[in-house]
């Protein structure tokens, strides 16, 4: 019992299961049919009635009977073989062979939307077809007018274009024949083919509408505007030649000549309408133009640059001789007095080997100069090029000039600053005489010495011939740095000498309750009597430290009132 009702069980599951992907097959199918169903009720044959309208003959007859053809296959043909197919596909989701009828459903959703694209395509070309004809009637009438408007100017207006008026009438004969082949075409009912004439009828009059527009100033430019400035350049060419000006490196006639000969074959191409081409090589003769008058222009300017620097230069020039003379004389005058380094004579060799240099260089550009066989441009540029160098040599010279300065500079602040640590030193004596210090520790001793020692040097120093300037600045740097530790070690032997002696004295009051205190004391006073006040110092303050915390800042405290 228990077994049969779970079959009972299997089967209702199987069912429903079944049932579910019957229902969702048989959805598929009414989505086929419905599409059948559109696809046959398409108004094809209202849009072929559209066609009756034009001339049936030639192309459009033959598309109509090729439309109607394909129409009636689809009607008569491929929907009713789908028909059976959608029967087939019912009969075996019925018997749940879902394999079979999905297989058969894949193919009747292709064919269908195989016909839909055939539909879609005749109405298409019907539309192509019914619009080509309403365009054309529309266009060939603007066209015409459009025909007419140049015709009309090309014979109100034909001395502008000079010889090329013949190509534009034979042009414009040429359009007037794709008139009459429209005409002949849309008679016989081509409507596509006339389609493709307006097409072409609108671009040939486009472009010869554009021709004459361009024309008439290419003639201006070709026949005077360009031939004029070339003229221009060739009287300029000649002109400053008589004056003197160097110019076989431009070529100008040559240049000329072989401009010329382009705006003759350029001049052709107008006339035989081929305006793009001609419009490119007039601009390349203008660019050409343009640089012959540019490289003409920089000749005169260099000329005047030329003129206006070539006097100064050599003053210039003169000047940065002079400077140099007088450099040499000082580093005389300073090596008799200081030392001066290999570099110091490195720079006046370089000075000298520049000053050769820009000479030779400036000497040989006035030989050019004279000459006149070399281009101003050229003789300009090289003419910046020794301006620059001098100026150069001139900042090196005034460096150089400011560094043998230095050396004397250097001398006389390091005299001044000899005195101040001279002045300093006595200072810290006078300091430590008056305050009245049993005496001298060992260390303050050889800080003393080497004080004097260091200041010696540096007087030692000054007294050599020739001063090395590098030596004495190393001497007094070492100087400076000893008078300046012995100035604050002074400071700090008087502060220790003082504190060590009040430290002791306050203490005194707990020698005879403290032995440990005593002792103490005992060591720092002895330290005190040996000199050694830093040790003196921290042995007493060790000692009170521990009954009086704070007992050292007391007495600083005190000595400060």
């Amino acid at each position: 019992m228990k077994y049969f009702i779970g079959f009972i069980i299997l089967l209702l599951a199987l069912f429903v299961i079944g049932y579910f992907i019957k229902k969702k097959y048989f959805k598929e199918m009414d989505r086929l049919e419905a599409w059948k169903i559109d696809l046959f009720n398409r108004p094809i044959l209202d849009e072929m009635s559209k066609v009756k309208q034009l001339n049936m003959t030639g192309q459009t007859e033959e598309l109509f009977e090729g439309w109607r053809n394909q129409w009636d296959d689809i009607v008569t043909v491929k929907l009713p073989d789908l028909e059976e197919m959608l029967f087939d596909a019912e009969e075996f989701i019925d018997r749940y062979r879902f394999n079979k009828a999905k297989g058969i459903q894949q193919e009747i959703n292709n064919k269908l939307q195989a016909t839909e694209n055939e539909i879609n395509k005749i109405v298409e070309e019907l539309h192509e077809l019914v619009g080509s004809e309403e365009k054309n009637r529309t266009e060939i009438e603007q066209l015409k007018e459009l025909y007419r408007e140049t015709k009309k100017t090309l014979l109100a207006h034909r001395h502008n274009f000079g010889k090329s008026e013949k190509y534009l009438e034979a042009q414009l004969d040429d359009v007037t024949k794709k008139f009459h082949d429209f005409d002949e075409k849309t008679e016989h009912g081509n409507y596509l083919e006339a389609r493709e004439l307006v097409l072409s009828i609108n671009d040939q009059l486009v472009r010869i509408k554009h021709n004459m527009d361009l024309i008439p100033q290419l003639l201006i430019e070709c026949q005077s505007l360009i031939p004029s400035q070339l003229t221009d350049i060739q009287d300029g060419y000649r002109e400053m030649t008589e004056k003197g000006y160097y110019l076989n490196h431009i070529q100008v006639e040559d240049e000329i000549d072989g401009l010329r000969e382009n705006l003759t074959n350029y001049l052709s191409m107008i006339e035989e309408t081929k305006i793009e081409e001609a419009q490119e090589g007039i601009s390349e003769v203008k660019e050409r133009i343009d640089i012959l008058f540019d490289l003409l222009e920089k000749e005169v300017n260099a000329k005047h640059f030329i003129l206006q620097n070539e006097k100064g230069m050599s003053g210039l020039l003169t000047s940065v001789l002079e400077e140099h003379d007088h450099l040499s004389d000082e580093v005389k005058h300073v090596q008799e007095s200081y030392h001066l380094t290999d570099s110091d004579f490195e720079i006046q060799r370089h000075l000298e080997k520049q000053l050769s240099s820009v000479t030779k260089h400036y000497e040989i550009l006035i030989e050019k100069i004279n000459i006149n066989e070399t281009a101003l441009t050229i003789l300009c540029e090289e003419l910046k090029e020794i301006k620059t160098h001098i100026e150069i040599i001139q900042e090196e010279q005034e460096n150089f000039g400011l560094k043998l300065q230095a050396l004397r500079k250097d001398e006389f602040e390091a005299r001044e600053t000899l005195r101040e640590l001279t002045k300093k030193v006595g200072e810290t004596i006078r300091l430590v005489s008056k305050s009245n210090i049993p005496g001298l520790p060992e260390d303050y001793k050889y800080l003393f010495d080497d004080t004097n020692e260091s200041i010696q040097n540096v007087k030692l120093q000054l007294q050599e011939k020739p001063l090395n300037v590098s030596a004495l600045n190393q001497y007094l740097e070492i100087a400076v740095l000893t008078v300046d530790k012995l100035s604050s070690s002074t400071i700090e032997l008087i502060e220790n000498v003082m504190l060590a002696e009040k430290a002791i004295q306050y203490g005194n009051r707990y020698r005879s309750q403290h032995p440990s205190v005593a002792k103490g004391l005992s060591e720092a006073e002895h330290a005190f009597r040996h000199f050694e006040y830093q040790e003196a110092l921290e042995q007493a303050a060790t000692s009170l430290d521990s009954i009086d915390p704070g007992a050292l800042k007391k007495i600083k405290a005190a000595i400060g009132k």
